[in-house]
């Protein structure tokens, strides 16, 4: 109950600073979509807001967009979700840039195991795709930017991505739930056999020297992906901590969203 609270909590206080900034002129206020109908939620053992998987939309104004968008997923170590500094505050930078966000609030442990968040993950980038034309977006530039549990999430997402099946009932079912490129935030998450790094969409890896477990598995990842053939890019700050978000004003990680920014114009999906 204490996660429901914190996480209807930080969506209620984010509806009313974009309000507040649409009267301006200069956002449009964040709205929920929950990622299946109600009493269809695969995997479900319950049908109370922890049971309801659901992406809360962080548009531009149309004269702003480009096109690019990101699904972001919080960490908190699966049973919380940071929505503030791995959520809101990203879904901001990327409103600045241009870009949409959709910030996902997936389910957690102990109810839920990683099958379900995977489900979810995918299922948020579907969504995403398969309603671009509506919001003025790419369907080619949706990226997945993940953050400790949820970074772990990304590559799990990748590796569980499903091809489009035309013949669906489903209309989400029809387009690939494959992100098109990754951020992995402080954790590099865990191989599967038979992962085929050399097929990963082009991937961010960012971590602090200090929080060893992530920044030695984001460099690990890092070397296999490069050797490999794929696209990643990985930076390791010399110090530091675990957790620090989008870091506005930190000494130590505030350059960390221009880099991205601009991993992101390299890569096509963002305009220079």
């Amino acid at each position: 109950m204490l996660t429901a609270i914190r996480v209807v909590g930080m969506l209620a206080l984010a509806s009313a600073a974009w309000a507040a900034d649409s009267k301006g002129g200069a956002a449009i206020a964040p709205f929920n979509i929950p990622l299946w109908e109600k009493g269809k939620v695969p995997l479900a053992t319950g049908d109370g807001p922890l049971d309801e998987p659901f992406v809360t939309v962080f548009l531009p104004p149309e004269n702003k967009r480009n096109g690019s968008s990101v699904v972001v997923a919080p960490g908190g170590g699966n049973i919380m979700l940071m929505y503030g500094v791995e959520g809101v505050d990203i879904a901001e930078r990327y409103n600045d840039w241009g870009a949409a966000a959709f910030v996902l609030t997936y389910r957690l442990a102990p109810k839920y195991g990683e099958n379900a968040r995977v489900l979810d993950g995918n299922r948020a980038v579907q969504l995403v795709r398969a309603r671009a034309k509506e919001w003025g977006l790419d369907p080619g530039k949706i990226g997945f930017a993940g953050f400790s549990a949820g970074s772990s999430m990304a590559r799990a997402v990748v590796n569980g991505a499903k091809a489009p099946d035309p013949s669906a009932a489903d209309p989400l079912d029809r387009v690939s739930s494959r992100p098109d490129y990754l951020v992995m935030v402080y954790s590099a998450g865990r191989p599967v056999a038979n992962e085929q790094l050399k097929s990963f969409p082009p991937t961010f890896l960012l971590a602090a020297a200090a929080d060893r477990g992530a920044a030695n598995g984001s460099a690990q990842l890092w070397l296999e992906m490069n050797r490999a053939g794929a696209v990643a890019e990985l930076h390791l700050y010399q110090k530091g901590r675990h957790g620090f978000g989008a870091a506005f004003g930190s000494p130590e990680f505030s350059l960390w969203m221009d880099t991205l920014r601009h991993f992101l114009q390299i890569g096509g999906f963002l305009p220079k």
